[in-house]
């Protein structure tokens, strides 16, 4: 079946809202992506159906029945498969072409330099309670000069950050340096959303449990992630309009329907998130 695939014909609906110069450009970059379940499997096969030719991808787990909800690769014939290898088959799928680098143990201090390795756009889909292998990503796609990127999956809606060479870092941004998990979690979900657009509907408080490390999603907002990450990265691929880095955050909500951009300079130094941060701690220790 390979033998019918054709590049130019594959993604020539492209065409139009790119050129074929930069289609070709799309072809030859190179994208990583860790993390492969609600967000990252959904931005890795958005960027494969834009033309992006190459991937590194990382994930260590596997999926499960629980995962049904919002994981594009997850199904009954998939349970108990590496989410890595479930996702690199499904991107060779959309383009036998693609050069799929698949590390599957996952991103450590060892392999992170492998993985970033000729990559001109990191994009993040860890789980939100990684912390610590987010830090290190962000860190290494710094030293690196490489653009980075995360689309957070909140309620019905997504947030998105650009972590833009020579810009604000993520650990500027976040300042969770030495902090406890909990004031880390705290200053994460502030620093995703600082408008806190979902809030108002989450009708199951106790659905959020951080000390088990879980909470509710849906599919509706991974595939609201993916949108926005796709076209995100292809400006910064192509050198495209403008996309606003961090202290800059974006956040679309499709059952408010609102948009809100939120600028903090000084990250969460600033006053406006040690409020937003007042008002979190509190939940977390429910």
């Amino acid at each position: 079946m390979s033998g019918l695939f054709d590049y130019g014909s594959a993604f020539s609906r492209n065409i139009g809202w790119v050129t074929p110069a930069e289609q070709a450009r799309l072809r030859g970059a190179r994208v990583a992506v860790a993390g492969l379940g609600g967000v990252g499997g959904a931005h890795l096969l958005t960027l494969a159906r834009l033309g992006i030719g190459n991937f590194n991808i990382a994930d260590f787990d596997q999926f499960e029945v629980h995962n049904f909800n919002r994981q594009v690769g997850a199904v009954m014939s998939t349970v108990g498969q590496s989410k890595a290898a479930v996702l690199a088959g499904m991107a060779r799928d959309i383009n036998p072409e693609a050069d799929v680098r698949v590390f599957g143990d996952g991103v450590t201090a060892e392999n992170v330099g492998e993985f970033l390795s000729d990559v001109d756009v990191y994009v993040d889909g860890i789980d939100f309670f990684a912390i610590k292998a987010r830090r290190l990503l962000f860190k290494a796609c710094e030293e690196r000069g490489i653009p980075a990127l995360t689309a957070a999956p909140l309620g019905m809606g997504v947030s998105l950050l650009y972590f833009k060479p020579g810009a604000m870092s993520f650990e500027r941004y976040f300042r969770v340096e030495g902090r406890d998990e909990m004031e880390q979690y705290a200053r994460f979900i502030a620093g995703l959303s600082p408008a806190m657009l979902q809030r108002s509907y989450l009708v199951e408080p106790g659905a959020v449990n951080f000390s088990e490390r879980r909470g509710p999603s849906t599919m509706m907002s991974c595939d609201l992630c993916a949108g926005v990450m796709g076209t995100s990265v292809l400006k910064v691929l192509l050198g495209r309009g403008r996309l606003r880095a961090a202290p800059w955050a974006l956040q679309f909500d499709a059952y408010h329907q609102k948009l809100r951009y939120t600028w903090r300079p000084l990250g969460n130094a600033n006053p406006l998130q040690q409020l937003l941060m007042a008002f979190i701690r509190p939940v977390l220790k429910l």
